[in-house]
Parts: C-alpha cells; structure tokens; sequence
C-alpha cells in the first residue's frame, strides 16, 4: 500500500485525543477575545516600538508551554532609502521557543507577528462585520494563526506521549518584508526538522496552498543630472523619465517565460515642478515557477540595467536578490498535506489545496530541505488590505485540526522521518 492510500484511509481517535479535541472547542470565546487584543496593536514591519510590544505578548503567551523562550537577535539588512542611499538595517529580534530538542522526532513550527500595515495606517482596530466574520489587521494573517498554534500546542501537551516529539517555534518580525534578517534561523531550523507547519491563512473556503512561486524583492536606481526645468532643461538628464522607459520595457517581460512576474510597484523621486529630477528608484517584485526561472530573470534585469546605463548621462544601479524559492508539490510535500487532509476528515473538514503565486516562510523551509504545510492558520481572506477579515470559528477548528496532526505524529500514525526521507531523495535527484 502507498503512503497515499495509508494516509487517505480514516483515522480513528483515542478517547484521550477526543477529549483533547473537545475542550479546544471550550477556548472559542478566549481565543476572540485575545485576537482582538493582539489585534488593536500595531506591528507594521517598520514599526519597531508596536513590535517590540506584540513580541512582549507572545513571549508571555508561549512561556505557558514548556521549554525555554529566547529573543534572538536577525541578521541586519539593505534599505534603499528615498534619497538613493542605501543602508544597514536592524531588524527586531524574533521569538524562539525550544522544547525536548533531543526527543526522536522534531519539528519546526513558524510563523510572524510583522504586519503590512504601518504604524500610520488607518486600519488599526477590528469590526465585527458579521456573526462570524472578525475585519482588523492582522486578523488573519497571521494573528490569528499564531493564536491557532499556540492553542494547538498546548492542548497537544496534555496528551499522554506529547514526550515523544520536540519542536521548536520561531515567531518573525520580518516575514511582511522577505525574511531578510530571519532567514538563516528558517534555514538551520528547518534543517534540523523532519516536518514543519506554518501558520497563514487558509483560504475562506478552508483550502490550503498547495505548489507555491518563488519570489525576489528589487530596486533599481536612477540618477540622472538636476537643471532648471525651464531655462537650461537641456543641460538636464531626467532620471524620471529614464525609469519610466526601463519599467515599460520591465513590463514587457510579462508573458515571455510561463510563470515568470515583474511588479514594478513603486517609484520615488523627484521634487519641484521647475527642476529636472536627477534620481528616481524603482521597487518591484518579480515571481517564477521554477528555480531555473531565476537564471532567466536575473539575465533580463541585467540587461534592462546596461541598456539604461548606455542613455547620455544616466546611470543604474540594481539592488536587491530573489528572498524565496520555489516551492513544488513534491512527494513529500504532498505526504504531509494527505495528513492534513486525514485529519481534517476525522473533525469533518473537506480539506482541499491549491496552486498559490504568493509565497512565506514554508518556501524558506522546503528550500533547506524540510517538507512542510504552510496554511495552517485561520480561515480568512481580502489580506494585505483594509478589508482583512477572519472566520472566527475557524480558531478552535484549526486549533483541533493541528492539535490532532501533533498527536497523530507522536503516535507515529504520521511517519515524520517517512517525510523527511522523501524530502532528502527529492534534492538528490534534482542535484
């Protein structure tokens, strides 16, 4: 019989584990209660003071379980700040909570507590817009999500062979951002791993993503030559205009390679109406399907680059790298999501999976190695934008779902090193 057939046969709950399962059902009221909270504070990936105050809650939160809570310091990173210049940033530490690191099985469990909203925002607040929909930031993604772990973890811990698995849990201020300072944890995390879950939002419909693109976070800078708009614009060299040619023929890109995105999506510079602007940057995002598609793309930008450095009295600069590989529907990807899918049936959940061209830290994990599930979160949806919004009993179902794939592991009616062993043979015959 195949690791597919095993895992879609039914699983059957011990009345410890059933019994677990029900009082997760008792923690709804709490559970609103504290998303609210979390959720009234801002933690714009920018803002390091709303930050500093949400990783206070959650290092409080996650000291309920047992093991030791850290506050690692990231790697700092590069800022391309208006002006051109690009500096050295340092980004807030992350949480870490290691438990039984010796146990025989271990897995990794992530998850971030930045938001996309700043510290400025006008969204900062929730509204209950209907019996069981919750609007706010962070509500979802991935607030809420969090909240869904923890609840999990620690309902897991009252089971009778919880010893059996350790786990580590990293809690990242710069996930919104690339994860350029949490990055390297992801990796030796991951590594050290044989299963990880990740906690974004599931779709509304309670589908999870399956295949996932790779990303690159970029800026290119333009400078060109200042002169009075009016009297000596001809002495002028527009870094405006020369950004505007290069961002259309960025877009023509689109289209050429399956898969492959270019998103210029932001532009600064300039100034006063009577000068010739001499610098403009150019922020945008590129996506691929395939970790070759890479290669391809990084040729493109440094071909866009020369042809705008040969323009008279221009030059370009190109910042930035690709933060997140692909991720595919390997078969050890794909053994992980028939557990979650079993799971799921055994709490009632038809539990289904799509391609996704969005991408988080379950990318990071699969690149260093480690099989994973990265929507484990809340059901919710309209993300990144004003109108977030969660399904509010989705905190106790997702609660149980994870609840039950921790117990199933530790019972070893989930093979982790099963998974682990695919993963490995996946990287061999690629390399």
């Amino acid at each position: 019989m195949s690791h597919i057939e095993r895992a879609l046969s039914d699983l059957v709950l011990s009345a410890d584990e059933q019994a677990i399962l029900d009082n997760i059902t008792t923690l709804q009221s709490m559970m609103q209660n504290k998303l609210i909270a979390w959720s009234h504070i801002n933690s714009g990936s920018y803002n390091k003071n709303g930050l500093k105050t949400m990783r206070a809650q959650l290092c409080a939160a996650f000291a309920d379980l047992p093991g030791a809570v850290t506050e690692p310091s990231l790697s700092s990173g590069k800022l391309v700040e208006s002006d051109g210049n690009v500096r050295d940033i340092d980004y807030e530490p992350a949480m870490l909570l290691t438990v039984r690191p010796s146990a025989d099985i271990q897995i990794v469990l992530t998850g971030h507590y930045d938001t996309v909203f700043p510290e400025n925002s006008h969204f900062q607040s929730t509204t209950l817009l209907e019996d069981d929909i919750l609007g706010g930031p962070g509500t979802a993604d991935m607030k809420g999500g969090i909240l869904v772990m923890l609840e999990a973890l620690k309902a897991f811990e009252t089971c009778k062979i919880a010893h059996k698995v350790g786990y580590s849990v990293l809690l990242s201020p710069d996930e919104e951002i690339g994860s350029p300072g949490s990055a390297s944890f992801l990796v030796e995390l991951g590594r050290n791993a044989h299963i990880g879950l990740t906690y974004e939002p599931s779709l509304a419909d309670g589908s999870l993503a399956g295949a996932r693109k790779g990303s690159g976070n970029f800026a290119i800078i333009i400078k060109g030559r200042a002169a009075h708009a009016g009297r000596e614009h001809h002495l002028g060299r527009n870094a405006i205009n020369a950004m505007a040619r290069l961002a259309t023929q960025m877009d023509k890109l689109n289209g050429q390679r399956e898969g492959a995105t270019f998103n210029m999506s932001k532009i600064d510079g300039g100034g006063a109406v009577n000068i010739v602007p001499e610098l403009a940057i150019g922020r945008f995002n590129v996506r691929m399907l395939e970790e070759d598609d890479q290669l391809w793309i990084g040729d493109r930008l440094a071909e866009l680059v020369v042809a705008a450095n040969k323009e008279d009295g221009i030059t370009a600069e190109l910042t930035g790298g690709f933060t997140r590989p692909p991720k595919p529907m390997a078969p050890a990807n794909a053994l992980v999501f028939d557990w979650v899918k079993q799971a799921g049936k055994a709490l009632g959940l038809d539990i289904k999976w799509k391609p996704s061209g969005g991408v988080c830290e379950g990318n990071n994990l699969w690149a260093s190695g480690c099989p994973n599930v990265d929507t484990l979160g809340v059901r919710g949806g309209e993300i990144h934008s004003d109108r977030e919004f969660v399904v509010l009993s989705s905190l106790t179902e997702r609660a149980k779902l994870s609840a039950l794939i921790l117990m199933k592991i530790a019972s070893g009616e989930f093979d982790a090193k099963q998974a682990k062993r695919l993963a490995t043979n996946h990287t061999r015959e690629e390399v």
